[in-house]
């Protein structure tokens, strides 16, 4: 089975997750900037392979 998704589509959810993280690093330092995009990308890893992250 195909799926198709317009290009509009994938703008506008690139659109929303980039405000979402502006949002959610907007009061950060440059330091605390790059340990949340590590934890974040720690995240993604474990979460991809099934093995759940703990905080």
């Amino acid at each position: 089975m195909k799926t198709t998704t317009s290009k509009t589509d994938l703008v506008k959810k690139m659109r929303n997750i980039r405000d979402k993280f502006s949002l959610e690093i907007m009061d950060m330092t440059y330091e605390q900037e790059i340990e949340y995009i590590k934890s974040q990308l720690v995240e993604l890893k474990l979460k991809k392979h099934g093995i759940p992250y703990k905080r």
